[in-house]
């Protein structure tokens, strides 16, 4: 049997599929697969800030689309860039074990977060981790970055950055882990909603869903139902400095939760606990939260802008 997956064309979501593959592969050898690189809306617009040209979806919608079609059989893509509202046909069909959900700093000269120079520049192209750096050092400068892993290496390297900050679990999967300077604490650097985890996205009604069923990492879909659940309450995408991190143990689901004033001089967090089966109600629970301690107000100015 032959099955069509549904990718980007970047070297991450290359491996990400082809890591999929080989999970499915490994429990059904029969199963023979097909990548078919779709290009997206965040594809085709590279230099804009992500927050400005839509947010949430921008690297999924055309794909998605294709799967709800049937013009491939499912969809692999980087949780964090999975909008909180599929289509109605399609669902989360799994998601393997989720890897470090850290954000990375690299430097050019080696030096850590606390021992940039006043005034050094960092790129990101991410409204959350902006706010978090803003938040730990208002001496830094932040500048938009975008591009691929190798293209964000190439301009820290070529002197148009001091530093830049990228998913440890990017860097990891395509060999670049050794590049890493610093390994950010998620206490200060609270990491994106589905940050280091894979989405495999599925009709509902698919001749797929059984085999892709075999390859989810229950707890590892638990804390993303949460993390999605927190963000889907606070109506929030890209264009929201939201952080959230959670952790199981003995049965129990924690998760810490922030929200930021873009330019970080604002910080609101909540830390809750729950029960692993109730994970959607525990996101939802340190969304509200969240808003009594004074997010509201936060968000209401960044949705007015």
């Amino acid at each position: 049997m032959k099955l069509v997956i549904g990718t980007r064309g970047s070297k991450l979501a290359l491996w990400q599929t082809s890591y999929i593959a080989s999970l499915l592969k490994e429990r059904f050898p029969e199963l023979e697969f097909e990548k078919r690189i779709i290009k997206t809306t965040g594809d085709k617009l590279r230099d804009a800030p992500l927050a400005k040209i839509g947010g949430k979806g921008l690297f999924v919608k055309e794909i998605d689309e294709a799967v709800a079609r049937g013009d491939v059989d499912f969809a692999v893509h980087s949780m964090k860039d999975v909008p909180t509202e599929l289509l109605p046909e399609l669902t989360i069909a799994a998601t393997p074990e989720r890897e470090e959900v850290n954000d990375a700093l690299i430097s050019r000269e080696g030096l850590g977060i606390e021992e940039l120079p006043e005034g050094a520049v960092v790129g990101t192209s991410s409204l959350r981790r902006i706010a978090e750096v803003k938040n730990f050092r208002q001496d830094l400068e932040v500048k938009n970055l975008r591009g691929n892993v190798d293209t964000r290496l190439r301009k820290l390297k070529a002197g148009e950055y001091d530093a830049i900050v990228m998913a440890k679990a990017g860097l990891k999967r395509l060999g670049f882990e050794h590049e890493i300077t610093q390994t950010l604490p998620v206490e200060q650097f609270t990491p994106s909603v589905g940050q280091g985890a894979i989405a495999v996205v599925a009709r509902r009604d698919g001749e797929v869903m059984d085999y892709l069923r075999a390859i989810n990492h229950e707890e590892s879909l638990a804390r993303v139902k949460a993390e999605r659940a927190l963000l889907s309450s606070l109506g929030g995408g890209c264009q929201v400095p939201l952080g959230a991190y959670t952790e199981v143990s003995n049965n129990a689901l924690s998760i810490h939760a922030v929200v930021l004033s873009p330019d970080g001089s604002e910080r609101v967090e909540v830390r809750l606990k729950g029960k692993v089966s109730e994970a959607e109600r525990l996101g939802k629970a340190a969304a509200e939260a969240l808003l009594e301690k004074g997010a509201r107000e936060i968000l209401d100015r960044v949705y007015s802008q």
